[in-house]
C-alpha cells in the first residue's frame, strides 16, 4: 500500500469530523443544518478536499 500523503490524511480526518457532526445532528448532509454557512467544520472539510485535489499546489479558492 502506498504511503498516504499529508493531504489525504488531513482529508480523512476532516471527513470523519464532518460525518460525526452530521450524525450528532441527525443529518445525512450539511444542507439541512442551520449552521451550514458559518460552520468551521464544513469550511475545514472543503479546504481539505481542495488541498487533497491540488496536493498543496495552486492558488486559493472562493465560492
Amino acid at each position: 500500500m502506498a504511503k498516504m500523503e499529508q493531504w489525504d490524511i488531513a482529508l480523512e480526518e476532516k471527513t470523519k469530523e464532518l460525518k460525526t457532526c452530521q450524525q450528532e445532528k441527525g443529518l445525512k448532509s450539511c444542507l439541512g443544518c442551520e449552521e451550514m454557512n458559518n460552520c468551521n467544520i464544513r469550511d475545514s472539510y472543503v479546504k481539505a478536499v481542495y488541498e487533497s485535489m491540488s496536493k498543496g499546489v495552486g492558488g486559493g479558492f472562493e465560492f
